[in-house]
């Protein structure tokens, strides 16, 4: 059992499972995009979303990796609306046409997890030739959701449905380089922590949605903006980390808790302006920089 279940004001804690909290839910008529739905975590909100009816679309890098979890999503949950569109992060000509081939679709959207993201890897530049992590998981994301909010927009209002907007930060965000994000240095190789790197983009992540949500309360318009920390979980992002191999596959947590608990809140009217979320309660983040 996870040691750490204590429940929170919601009723939940880190051990409940997505399926706990949206118990009794409906998501019909929602559409919802994740980025790195194909697994991970992603692919496992993917599936519950499904579950309470939710139209999801699975932004992923590897269509066949998609593919194989759509049927396998489709197979389980006969009724679930689930499709896949490639989306490579680290590349913004992907992103670009991402968000082209979406709109195209006339879809509404009402959900953006970004979800997807590396972490601690070696020294490298994107496609665009900026340092993989920053672009990855923060410039990325702020492109792609850039690109989609005229969409949101338009479809919280038409629906009349509050739109959610989540970063899926990292309580990482409070470890980067000792000055923060190092704005003039992101590419300088010298110097570069994995970890550091990774900090400062979470913490990119938690800054992009305070300040998202700031303008979107400004101009009044029916969307949330927020960050979450999903907890200690087991997933790919470790794949250039060496820390699987210690005591820490003990406490890690399984994909169908920690995060999936907070994910599933996009279902639930409880999302506030600036809190990171962790474990089914809400913090307020470190100091902006």
């Amino acid at each position: 059992m996870w040691p750490f279940c204590r429940k929170g004001p919601s009723g939940f804690s880190s051990s409940s499972t997505a399926e706990e909290v949206t118990q009794g839910i409906d998501g019909t008529g929602l559409t919802a995009i994740i980025t790195g739905a194909s697994s991970g975590i992603g692919t496992e909100t993917t599936r519950v979303l499904a579950l309470r009816g939710v139209h999801v679309i699975m932004a992923v890098r590897n269509m066949a990796a998609g593919r194989d979890v759509k049927e396998a999503i489709v197979k389980e949950i006969p009724t679930a609306k689930v499709d896949a569109m490639e989306l490579d992060l680290s590349s913004f000509s992907s992103i670009r046409k991402f968000a082209s081939d979406f709109k195209s679709s006339n879809l509404p959207l009402n959900i953006l997890i970004n979800n997807a993201g590396v972490m601690a890897t070696p020294f490298m530049l994107s496609k665009d030739n900026i340092e993989l992590q920053f672009a990855t998981n923060h410039l990325g994301h702020f492109l792609l959701t850039n690109l989609l909010l005229e969409t949101m927009k338009k479809t919280s209002k038409q629906s009349e449905k509050e739109g959610r907007i989540v970063n899926v930060s990292s309580m990482a965000h409070r470890f980067p380089y000792s000055e923060g994000i190092r704005f003039d240095k992101i590419n300088d190789k010298l110097g570069y922590s994995s970890i550091a790197a990774y900090g400062q983009s979470k913490l990119a992540n938690v800054l992009h949605a305070n300040e998202l949500s700031r303008r979107l309360k400004e101009e009044n318009v029916n969307i949330t903006a927020n960050s979450l920390h999903p907890g200690a979980i087991l997933t790919n992002l470790f794949r250039f980390s060496g820390i699987i191999d210690g005591i820490y596959c003990i406490i890690f947590q399984k994909k169908k808790r920690g995060i999936l608990s907070l994910l599933s809140y996009l279902l639930r009217q409880v999302l506030l302006m600036e809190f990171i979320f962790e474990l089914c309660y809400s913090r307020l983040p470190i100091t902006i920089y």
